[in-house]
């Protein structure tokens, strides 16, 4: 386990890299674009193309592929499974590229037609029109390199893989800069020219991975042999099965997307940066360890080491609540001056702060349940079992439909994107508890009985942390008003932030300190 631990801090570092860039980016994306109509474009704009990156790139492709490559590296030779790989790889881009060019052509007719559709907003409709058209080759660039970040993880090697989301954020920062250097351009002018900046990236991603792909000894080259092979055939059994489940998932987070719209003109990007906010601490950990297990429990499972499986998983379950249940509650109780601090200025206002702080407290009530899934997930994947995922997203995705819904229809126009909100939280922890009863029919008991206690122990240090917060919040305020209005908020969110980490530090080190020097040992045995 010692190595996985390993493992998982390598993804952290450099996913912690890839988040800070992303805060940067949002900050200059929120003074740039604001949170209004051109934003909610260009949300649902992107939503196409990493719609196709998670069903055939870091989604149902990574895992239908990595537990078959792995156990070809296990069992047969590092050739054998580059063979695989590459037959994999030029299927998949061949099809990618045909469904880029169908979708096109597609766009092009909605263009010539636009007139008969009856759109009530011509204008926010045809920019995004415009911006899906620009970004779809992205498609292609960002599931080639989720492909090469598979057979990486697959083979160890995490930190290339890990580092690869940086050069989006990098081009995205880049263009941002420029764009905060050139005041006189439209709000539709800039965001195209972001969009722009998001295809340069993805083809910069797919170099980056095929390169560091072929120096591992596994060549990138196109092959259009090995198609009918038996284990070619299962990763496409696999993926037509775990693309039906992300697609589910896809449909779903559409939908949310049309219902934002619906909700109010602005809620799509309120929520998409609340989104983001949130991602924050589940991408650095929850991401982290999601990436290390699945090719970490192929292995095991591939060895029939179902012993070492469960270890792996109790002990990967207490170190991420250990970790992201404290974000999640000091989320909560920090949420409107994490917002105003990091987005308001410039075009986000003090109202796009408040509503974004709405929709963040609540997000960052399922922090827990959201590391606990991308836990869970891997477990089944690595035992080639997709059906199981899928039917747990389909259950979830009916039930999180109904209750955007009612949240859309029933609550008030100011509240509705909180409802959307509150949905993903409620249907996060429905899919916990479903995948836990499935795991334990699939294997036994899981050993997880183990991880109740140190979950009460995080529980309390996390309550004691959230009151210091609060008691101390009016203090910091006074005393970091003084600095201004721009310097003020920061210096008094810094000084929170610091106060609750040391009270959770403190009852850590009373409640939990076998499991810290437990943690320490494993590192330092690495």
């Amino acid at each position: 386990m010692s190595r996985t631990l390993k493992n998982v801090f390598t993804v952290g570092a450099f996913t912690a890299l890839s988040r800070v860039l992303g805060l940067v980016r949002e900050m200059l994306q929120s003074r740039c674009i604001g949170a209004g109509i051109v934003q909610s474009a260009f949300t649902l704009a992107f939503a196409i193309p990493n719609m196709a990156r998670k069903l055939f790139g870091e989604g149902a492709l990574t895992a239908a592929f990595v537990p078959v490559f792995k156990g070809e590296v296990e069992a047969a030779s590092l050739e054998k499974a580059g063979r695989l790989a590459r037959a994999v790889m030029t299927m998949v881009l061949l099809m990618l590229g045909a469904v880029v060019l169908l979708a096109m052509g597609g766009l092009e007719l909605v263009v010539t037609f636009r007139n008969e559709l009856g759109v009530r907003n011509m204008e926010r409709f045809m920019l995004t029109v415009r911006l899906v058209k620009t970004m779809l080759p992205y498609m292609i660039f960002i599931c080639g390199a989720a492909f090469g970040m598979g057979v990486l993880n697959a083979l160890g090697k995490f930190k290339a893989s890990s580092f690869m989301p940086c050069l989006l954020n990098l081009c995205w920062i880049g263009m941002l800069g420029w764009i905060a250097f050139n005041p006189e351009l439209r709000l539709d002018q800039r965001i195209h020219r972001v969009a722009l900046a998001i295809l340069v990236a993805g083809a910069l991603q797919m170099a980056f991975m095929l390169w560091c792909m072929a120096r591992t000894g596994v060549s990138p080259r196109l092959s259009f042999a090995g198609w009918r092979d038996e284990k070619v055939r299962l990763v496409w059994r696999n993926i037509g099965v775990a693309a039906l489940g992300a697609g589910a998932i896809q449909i779903n987070y559409l939908l949310d997307q049309v219902l934002a719209q619906l909700a109010a003109p602005w809620a799509a990007g309120v929520v998409g940066y609340a989104e983001r906010l949130m991602d924050l601490p589940l991408g650095i950990i929850g991401v982290a360890f999601g990436t290390v297990l699945l090719p970490t429990f192929a292995g095991l499972f591939a060895r029939h080491d179902l012993d070492g499986a469960r270890d792996a998983l109790a002990s990967s379950v207490n170190s991420l609540l250990f970790i992201m249940i404290p974000a999640g509650v000091g989320l909560v109780v920090l949420a409107q001056e994490v917002t105003g601090v990091i987005y308001q200025g410039g075009q986000f206002d003090a109202l796009a702060t408040l509503r974004v702080g709405r929709a963040l407290a609540v997000y960052s009530l399922g922090m827990g349940f959201f590391g606990f899934n991308k836990v869970l997930v891997p477990w089944f994947q690595a035992q080639n079992d997709m059906k199981t995922p899928l039917r747990v997203t389909l259950q979830t995705v009916g039930l999180n439909a109904a209750l955007n819904i009612l949240a859309v229809t029933l609550l008030p126009e100011e509240w509705r994107h909180v409802g959307l909100a509150a949905s993903t939280v409620v249907c996060a922890g429905v899919a916990c508890a479903l995948l836990l009863r499935k795991a334990r029919r699939l294997n036994g008991t899981l050993g997880l009985a183990r991880c109740l206690a140190p979950l009460a122990r995080v529980l309390v240090a996390s309550a004691v942390m959230a009151a210091a917060i609060v008691l101390l919040r009016p203090v910091a305020a006074a005393g970091c008003g003084r600095l201004g209005a721009r310097l003020g908020p920061v210096v008094a969110l810094a000084a929170l932030i610091a106060c609750g980490l040391l009270a959770y530090g403190a009852c850590a080190l009373i409640l939990m300190r076998d499991q810290i020097c437990g943690l320490r040992l494993r590192r330092r045995r690495t």
